[in-house]
């Protein structure tokens, strides 16, 4: 069919045409050489079984979608949340595409990276010639006011020191030696994305604060948000403690970077936390971090080499967002204001709205540790009932906190914990022991096709969606985020399963 310019079709349309769908097939029959659509149902139903269950659970050497990123996705995403920060990435120009669009199609926002250009020249001889020009153009070219530097797979074999290159790169005039240039090894092939954002962050921190060290608090609190990819939790985390009065540091601050607005104007960095304040936190009164496993180095650090007090708090639903809140009045001295008590209250009443259309399903729930542990947290408070937890970079504190919190729940007594698993394990699981719904990033629509249970997107990355990213997912509002999203899938699901005029439709009704 001729292509209309005034009516350019869209992919899912596209590919519908008899032109494609004939390719389609002759591809099929002429070049895959695959099996009949006979023995691919007969296979495909069979991989629904226990016994594949059993099969698929015993293999060791094949990760098939893990549900996690790599070490730099999550350090240069640590580095954009500070003022006039450009990432730079020690490695080839294809890695570095990877973590930039992969941001991007999240967001739906430019992520800007630059990389060393490493090829196989660099491969055999070392990367440094490579940092040392590519530092010297992201300086020349982007007038970054910090350059943070991270590494890829390659540059992590042949064993680049990033330290003695960073210092080489100054000393032959590349760089200002005043330009702070933090560095982090983030090799792809052990950790994740979690992982890269600790090591980031440690090393921001940690050069920014060299010699900054004052004998007197200045009186701040600092918040370290973690590897959060909802934008709009730093804001809300900013409003709570405006209105509670407490003057504090937003350490990793990318709301702005990754939310800006159109307003006509170019901005390379748009907003992140002053590269100033950054500093001076080392003379703060407490830290406080919002996630636990994305911060461990960063957290020993601080507490160590600052001699601060440091707290680890999950302000997810009820419980979760009184006890932030509570704590943060007890390190300040400040009073939970009526404004916020208020807001506690509309929360209870949206649940307890909602809370016998969610009593007792069965969930699944995928994801980064301190994602579950929210999430998790929150269907326990609206008798939600756990089955299968999914955490592919998790370890065993990890799994004794969430055991603690499950076995003090009546709700939580049938969960079971599956780490270091990914998602076509979580398949043999919702097949074999099927929920009600379950929550993930988008690469369980996959899972939702498969198994037509419904699938609830909350956590990173969500390409296939638009704008969950904007609304908070933590404090009190944030709760009534998460019950709209879990509590409208359920009504969407029984509106699916009950449309069928004259057979199905009895309980289509409007009263819910």
């Amino acid at each position: 069919m001729p292509q209309n310019p005034e009516r350019i079709v869209d992919h899912v349309e596209l590919f519908k045409q008899p032109e494609y769908t004939e390719l389609f097939k002759n591809k099929r029959e002429q070049f895959e050489g695959a099996h009949s659509k006979e023995e691919v149902k007969r296979v495909s139903e069979w991989t629904k079984s226990w016994e594949y269950r059993e099969k698929n659970f015993a293999r060791e050497a094949l990760t098939i979608n893990p549900a996690k990123g790599c070490q730099p996705v999550g350090a240069i995403f640590a580095a954009v949340g500070f003022e006039g920060t450009l990432p730079f990435v020690q490695g080839s120009q294809g890695c570095v595409s990877y973590f930039r669009t992969h941001l991007s199609r999240h967001y739906k926002e430019p992520f800007s990276a630059v990389s060393s250009s490493m090829t196989e020249d660099a491969a055999v001889f070392g990367g440094l010639q490579n940092m040392i020009d590519g530092l010297q153009n992201t300086y020349e070219l982007y007038k970054p006011k910090m350059i943070a530097v991270c590494t890829t797979c390659m540059a992590e074999v042949i064993g680049d020191d990033l330290g003695s290159f960073i210092t080489n790169a100054k000393n032959a005039g590349a760089l200002p030696q005043s330009i702070p240039v933090p560095f982090a090894h983030t090799p792809s092939f052990v950790g994740s994305h979690i992982t890269g954002y600790d090591n980031m962050m440690k090393s921001i921190l940690g050069n920014l604060n060299q010699g900054k060290k004052k004998s007197k608090s200045n009186g701040k609190l600092n918040v370290v948000p973690g590897f959060d990819t909802y934008t709009e939790n730093n804001r809300e985390i900013k409003r709570m403690l405006g209105l509670m009065g407490i003057d504090y540091t937003i350490l990793s601050d990318s709301s702005d970077y990754l939310d800006s607005p159109n307003n006509g104007k170019f901005d390379m960095y748009p907003g992140g936390t002053k590269l100033e304040d950054a500093a001076d936190a080392c003379n703060a009164e407490a830290t406080v971090f919002l996630q636990k496993y994305t911060t461990i180095k960063t957290e020993d650090f601080i507490r160590k080499e600052w001699g601060q007090t440091t707290k680890t708090l999950s302000p997810w639903g009820v419980k979760g967002t009184d006890e932030f809140l509570m704590t943060l009045s007890e390190i300040t001295g400040k009073p939970i204001p009526e404004e916020l008590e208020i807001e506690r209250g509309r929360l209870v009443d949206a649940m307890t709205d909602s809370y016998a259309w969610v009593h007792g399903k069965k969930f699944a729930i995928y994801g980064d540790p301190d994602l579950i542990y929210g999430v998790t947290s929150f269907l326990l408070e609206l008798g939600a009932e756990p089955v299968h937890i999914l955490c592919n970079n998790g370890d065993a504190p990890f799994e004794k906190q969430m055991k603690e919190m499950l076995n003090a729940s009546p709700f939580g007594k049938g969960a079971n914990i599956w780490l270091k698993k990914d998602l076509w394990h979580l398949r043999s699981l919702l097949f074999t022991e099927p929920v009600d719904f379950f929550v993930g990033n988008s690469y369980g629509k996959y899972l939702w096709r498969d198994t037509k249970i419904p699938m609830v997107r909350i956590g990173y990355p969500l390409f296939d969606r638009h704008h969950l990213h904007r609304y908070s997912t933590i404090g009190y509002k944030g709760g009534i985020n998460l019950l709209n999203w879990v509590v409208n899938t359920l009504l969407d699901e029984m509106d699916r399963v009950s449309n069928i005029a004259g057979e199905t439709d009895i309980s289509f009704d409007l009263v819910r």
